[in-house]
């Protein structure tokens, strides 16, 4: 696990994008913000958990290290130390990539 300065708190999880590698055709290079938010990403924290109606911690299907495909605009993204992180609730989470 990486030593990152956050705990995700709730059902919320940390993830960290796998970035695509950079595909170069016909000599066009496409500029980062015409790029499309990658949607796959690496469980990097979890959070506290989530309570459910019966009052009882509910666990996660995630865990850490996991390769999981997330909601492209979900989550909240932050930048620590120069690298890119994205908060997501495990809603957010549509699957993980075996």
């Amino acid at each position: 696990m990486a030593n990152v300065k956050i705990k995700p708190i709730g059902d919320r999880v940390l993830v960290e994008h796998i970035e695509e590698k950079e595909q170069v055709r016909g000599g066009i290079i496409i500029p980062d913000s015409a790029k499309e938010k990658p949607q796959e990403a690496k469980v990097i924290a979890l959070g506290t958990g989530k309570k459910g109606e019966d009052g009882k911690m509910s666990t996660f299907e995630v865990k850490v290290g996991d390769k999981v495909l997330i909601s492209k605009y979900g989550g909240t993204e932050v930048k620590i130390d120069d690298k890119k992180y994205t908060l997501v609730r495990e809603d957010d989470i549509l699957g993980i990539i075996a």
